[in-house]
């Protein structure tokens, strides 16, 4: 079960090192596991997706019967609610439930078929919506990332190495967009001012 926090701050990402980074949430969420059985201190660590892209999987067409039904089940639910709220100010039976099922169905059911012919058969499809991220990363703070990637590495997880720079051969000229920094004059250098 995830559970969401607003520690330290809502809406700010959270400041340490990249450990590692992971193409499925269970890859991150089994390197986080591995760590709290390891005596980590998880709250130090944070799983950042991004990337996010919103993805709507369509589940099938819209007619006018899923649409009257699809209400009709809103409706009962609401009327349930109704009756049951009537029920507990003082009703003697639950004539109220009932009634407020059966009318929450069939105004929830007219409700849905007009809300459907309203559409303009513009939307002939259900789908469901969610928001999912093509990377993962596991970030750490810097007083524990050390222990982190030591652990992560113990147990056969594939980190990132540090960022080693490219070489440069300074026998050929640069190619083309590659930035060089010129060095000092290895000779002597001549004095501009002198005659």
């Amino acid at each position: 079960m995830t559970q969401m926090s607003t520690w330290p701050r809502f809406g700010v990402i959270p400041l340490g090192e990249e450990i590692a980074t992971f193409e499925k949430y269970e890859e991150v969420q089994r390197a986080v596991d591995v760590l709290a059985d390891a005596q980590f201190p998880v709250q130090k660590v944070s799983i950042i997706g991004t990337d996010l892209r919103m993805v709507e999987r369509v589940t099938g067409r819209m007619t006018f019967g899923r649409a009257a039904f699809s209400g009709a089940l809103s409706g009962m639910w609401f009327g349930l609610m109704i009756g049951l709220l009537w029920l507990l100010l003082g009703a003697q039976d639950f004539s109220p439930v009932l009634l407020g099922v059966s009318v929450g169905a069939v105004f929830g059911g007219l409700f849905g078929v007009a809300a459907h012919a309203m559409s303009g058969g513009k939307r002939d499809f259900t789908s469901v919506s969610q928001v999912v991220a093509t990377r993962y990363g596991l970030r750490c703070e810097h007083d524990v990332a050390a222990r982190c990637r030591q652990v992560l590495g113990e147990r056969g997880f594939r980190l990132p190495t540090a960022y080693q720079p490219p070489v440069v051969d300074l026998t050929e000229p640069p190619r083309y967009g590659e930035r060089i920094t010129p060095a000092p004059p290895s000779g002597p250098v001549a004095d501009e001012n002198a005659g």
